[in-house]
């Protein structure tokens, strides 16, 4: 049913699957319909025009009937060219599948027999296997699947070899598995949608291979039709009759073009990385849907998030990812933003500059101000040129984000070029400065390495360069030292403390760890299921928790060498964020809670500087008032 829906969302592939369903139901019903015989000849009545009495569409050079040649080779056309193509995909998947799971001399055996059958220009080769086996409609049939055999080989043979080396593969051959048992039960499940695919999007080839051969004479034989045929023997009437080619060519037209915009709605609704958003690409900026005019003018920090609203449309589900969120950057100043995986720390990060996808991210409420601009709902051009020039990102994966065909130096200096004009020469120099400054040994070879080569600290090195290239105002670092070791972690971290206090940076710091808070961060603003649930200093937040999230959060790090309390663990599960009950998130895991914290929103009570929504908080903590 969720594929159907996601189909139907392509209007493309919508509009080709109902043309094409109403071409299958027709051929379906061609036996039953009132239609004359379509090989029975009337030279009295050849090439009579469409329209004409008792021939709808006209006859041709031998006095048939076009419509009803037309149906029965429109049946015809649709039976060869499903027919090879699941021939095809059958027997080359299945090549694939072995060729790719086995490897070595067994890949080696039979792909090079698919590659001297891939050097031969397919039509050539059909030609030749029908030149073989003789003329005749089930000849082409077998020439055009054997054609299109390597086709599906080498696609599932590649999966396949990414396939065989995962993990759950090794534990089904450690579990006593046998290769056919593997093979089916294991590997089979996760080509077929990619044979799907393929097929969707190769039916239509088919189609026009099988007319092309009919077309030659060398498919379908009189008196039997198919729309090839019926094209070969109008081509000598084309000036004078036009209308016995245009016809079977129409419906030629209309079959694979049907199928092709069906093949490609079928490959992006089986695609499960679309299932959560539309089948389009994302916009460059994040949908603005804002139900209530933007907040007034900003605040006293270089960066001020004002009640931030972002969501996201899956169907009829909306997501609320970030709701009411406040949050201010003064120069210099380093702010975590801490929570369990899912609070919506990155989110909001990313709804800073607009890079939550849309479809299906929306930003609804809320603004962000930045140089005394509201950066919500601003145009893409004026993003365009705040990322990565006043406003930098470093993302968690520094290897999924760096080009991994691209030398560090080069991605710096574009880094650079796209935002500033400068020399080549010059961006070389800086490129080598910038990797310096981030303590990159031998800066100057290391400019021609590519990110592969390096380890996972220097690439995140890289990443930190990069975000400095054009000294922006402010840093987006999202959990930028989650995949490092504690040693390079603690590099990293010493490394962005000294930058931003040399270069005044501000720095807004998302992370799961309190140790990297404590380390690097002036305040912290602590995320619960979408919300701010606390903020405050470093110092305060860490030695007098207010909110019971942050108390028990904190209760999760392992105190080392001590030994003195039992490692905790917060019960339950954070919410689904697009099933918020109406009181606090929070308190059905919540120790304290009670009736009045499950009636109604709880606000985050302020004193300026030290913030808490929590109806009752920890009792050693200093009262804050609204």
């Amino acid at each position: 049913m969720q594929f159907l829906k996601l189909l139907a969302r392509n209007q493309l592939a919508l509009m080709g699957g109902i043309v094409l369903s109403l071409v299958v139901i027709v051929s379906v019903l061609t036996p039953v319909l009132p239609l004359l015989p379509p090989d029975v000849t009337n030279t009295a009545d050849r090439f009579m025009p469409p329209f004409s009495e008792g021939h709808l569409l006209g006859t041709d050079h031998l006095g048939r009937d076009l419509l009803s040649r037309l149906l029965w080779g429109t049946r015809l056309s649709l039976a060869v060219g499903f027919a090879a193509a699941v021939a095809a995909a059958v027997i080359g998947s299945a090549i694939g599948i072995v060729a790719g799971y086995f490897g070595g001399r067994t890949d080696n055996v039979i792909m090079r027999l698919v590659d001297m059958l891939m050097a031969f220009p397919y039509i050539l080769l059909a030609l030749a296997i029908v030149a073989a086996l003789g003329p005749g409609l089930l000849n082409a049939l077998i020439a055009v699947a054997a054609v299109n055999v390597p086709f599906f080989a080498r696609n599932i043979r590649g999966i396949t070899v990414g396939i065989a080396h995962k993990e759950f593969v090794d534990a089904a051959k450690l579990a006593g598995m046998g290769h056919g048992r593997i093979l089916v039960s294991e590997i089979l499940p996760n080509v077929v949608p990619v044979i799907v695919i393929a097929m969707s999007t190769t039916i239509g080839w088919m189609i026009l291979e099988t007319a092309g051969l009919s077309f030659l004479g060398l498919g379908s034989q009189p008196p039997q039709a198919d729309l090839g045929s019926m094209l070969g023997e109008a081509r000598s009437a084309l000036i004078t009759n036009p209308h016995t080619s245009v016809v079977p060519g129409i419906m030629i037209f209309l079959i694979v073009m049907s199928i092709n915009l069906l093949g490609d709605g079928v490959r992006d609704a089986l695609d499960p990385r679309l299932r959560s958003g539309a089948l389009t690409r994302p916009r460059p900026a994040t949908m603005v849907a804002r139900k209530d005019a933007p907040p007034n003018g900003p605040g006293r920090g270089v960066l001020d998030v004002v009640d931030l609203e972002t969501q996201f449309h899956v169907g009829k589900r909306v997501y609320r990812a970030v709701n009411q969120v406040n949050l201010t950057i003064a120069p210099g100043e380093c702010l975590g933003v801490i929570g369990e995986s899912g609070s919506g720390k990155s989110v909001t990060a990313l709804s800073v500059m607009g890079l939550v996808a849309s479809p299906p991210g929306v930003i609804t409420g809320g603004a962000v101000f930045h140089g005394g601009q509201d950066l919500v709902g601003a145009r893409y051009e004026t993003l365009r040129k705040l990322r990565g020039d006043k406003v930098a990102y470093i993302f968690q994966d520094p290897l999924a984000t760096l080009h991994p065909l691209m030398k560090v130096g080069d991605q710096l200096a574009e880094a650079i070029s796209v935002h500033h004009k400068v020399g080549r020469t010059e961006l070389r120099k800086r490129a080598i400065e910038l990797l310096r400054s981030v303590r990159i040994p031998n800066p100057e070879s290391r400019a021609d390495s590519y990110p592969h080569e390096m380890s996972g600290g220097m690439r995140q090195r890289v990443a930190i360069a990069m975000a400095l290239a054009n000294e922006p105002e402010v840093i987006i670092a999202d959990e930028p030292t989650t995949a490092l070791d504690v040693t390079v972690q603690a590099q990293v971290l010493s490394l962005l403390d000294d930058l931003r206090r040399e270069r005044g940076v501000a720095i807004l710091f998302i992370t799961h760890d309190f140790g990297v808070v404590a380390q690097l961060c002036d305040r912290v603003a602590v995320m619960y299921a979408g919300r701010i649930v606390e903020e405050g200093t470093t110092d305060e937040i860490l030695d007098r928790p207010a909110h019971p999230y942050t108390k028990r959060l904190m209760e999760c790090v392992p105190e080392l060498g001590e030994g003195r309390r039992e490692l905790a663990a917060i019960p339950g599960l954070p919410p689904a964020v697009d099933k918020l009950p109406p009181g606090c998130a929070f308190a059905p895991r919540c120790h304290k809670a009670r009736e009045e914290c499950q009636a109604a929103p709880v606000e985050l009570k302020t004193d300026g500087t030290r913030g808490v929504r929590c109806l009752f908080p920890e009792a050693d903590v200093v009262e804050v008032t609204a």
